[in-house]
C-alpha cells in the first residue's frame, strides 16, 4: 500500500466510525435509551463495522456506504 492509499483507508475508516456512531446514537436515543445506553449502542455499531468490506471498497476506488 502506498502512503496515499493508507491515508485514504484511514480517512474512510474514520468517516465510517463517525457515521455508525452518530446513527446508532440517534436511533438509540429515539428509542428511549438514556445517554449511557445510547453511547454503548454507538460503540457497538463501531465494533460491528465490516472493515474488510470497507477496505475492499477503498482499494477499488469506491466510496464506502
Amino acid at each position: 500500500m502506498t502512503t496515499d492509499e493508507n491515508k485514504q483507508l484511514a480517512e474512510a475508516v474514520r468517516a465510517a466510525c463517525l457515521k455508525a456512531a452518530r446513527e446508532a446514537y440517534e436511533q438509540a436515543a429515539m428509542s428511549g435509551l438514556c445517554h449511557e445506553g445510547a453511547v454503548e449502542a454507538s460503540l457497538g455499531a463501531i465494533q460491528m463495522l465490516d472493515l474488510a468490506a470497507l477496505s475492499a471498497a477503498v482499494m477499488q476506488g469506491k466510496k464506502p456506504d
